[in-house]
């Protein structure tokens, strides 16, 4: 793969280093620096004119830190004569801006994706965006991989035969209804109204749990307010068990360690989209998504369709 050329971003090189390792070419060095006035410079330290270029770089916190990265990273391989410019973002932390619901808000899914289009990016390729519609804010093609796969790989290992997949809310409830038939399972979901970031009432549950083995799928977690408040229901209803799932395993203030402590939860289970937590649980599993990402950047590479891996069938 000589005409490929991947860098990374400070947000997650391990993944990147996992990528490179699959696709059996080199991670190439970026020299990040900071000038006196705090602000950024960018710096690729490989070849990149006339290459198809990757830049690797999901945005986790310090979130605005990694945006400016990324798109300083993009500029400088348009002034390096890049042939191509792809943008994989593991994950997008402004994906859940995507909607006008209060006066006077910005909608920054929008927003930042025309900065990066701005700043060079001539393909996107995304891991479980936060809903449907931020695909169609790019106005550049935009490959959305999902990580239903290798989520239910990991729980066919288990005994299925009294299972339910649970969505905490209506909006996740396709990709929990696509993952229940993976799984060959029921599926249920809860009626959530959400108040802020952090307060969220989860009115009821909708399906049979009685005396199931739940799992709960939702595309990422971070405080995990959701799941505790879904928790609390699934509770009343004397669920059997419960293992929670997420793309993205963002896991802020704490949040392992108290979902960790709640003796229902046997399991919690994410990707490595976003670096895993410092003080890893013992109930915490983290997948990789790193061959799925580089068999997808292979296929945009060498020009072949990487609609087999948008299934999840």
């Amino acid at each position: 793969m000589r005409d490929i050329t991947v860098f990374s971003g400070t947000a997650h090189p391990q993944l990147a280093e996992e990528i490179c390792a699959h696709l059996g070419t080199p991670l190439h060095p970026v020299k990040v620096s900071r000038f006196a006035n705090d602000a950024l410079e960018v710096q690729l330290q490989a070849n990149c004119r006339e290459r198809d270029v990757f830049l690797i770089q999901p945005l986790v916190p310090p979130v605005q830190e990694h945006l400016v990265e990324l798109l300083l990273m993009l500029d400088a391989a348009r002034g390096a004569s890049a042939a191509r410019t792809t943008v994989v973002l593991p994950h997008y932390a402004y994906a859940r801006s995507d909607k006008k619901d209060a006066p006077r808000i910005s909608i920054g899914a929008r927003l930042v994706a025309d900065l990066m289009v701005a700043a060079g990016a001539d393909r996107v390729l995304a891991m479980t965006l936060h809903s449907p519609q931020v695909h169609g804010f790019f106005s550049v093609p935009v490959d959305h991989l999902h990580a239903l796969r290798e989520l239910a790989a990991h729980f066919r290992q288990y005994d299925l035969s009294n299972t339910v997949v649970v969505s905490p809310d209506l909006g996740n409830a396709k990709e929990a209804a696509h993952f229940a038939r993976l799984l060959g399972t029921g599926v249920a979901m809860g009626a959530k109204q959400r108040f802020s970031d952090d307060r969220v009432v989860i009115s009821s549950v909708i399906g049979d749990v009685e005396g199931k083995d739940v799992i709960v799928l939702d595309d990422e977690i971070a405080k995990g307010s959701t799941v505790i408040e879904l928790l609390d229901r699934l509770r009343e209803r004397g669920v059997h068990s419960v293992r929670l799932a997420c793309t993205h395993g963002l896991f802020s203030s704490g949040a392992v360690e108290r979902l960790s402590a709640l003796p229902e939860v046997a399991e919690i289970v994410c990707t490595n989209t976003v670096p895993p937590p410092p003080k890893p649980s013992d109930k915490l599993t983290v997948l990789s998504i790193a061959p799925a990402l580089a068999e997808a950047m292979r296929r945009i590479h060498d020009g072949e369709s990487v609609s087999a891996l948008f299934s999840t069938s």
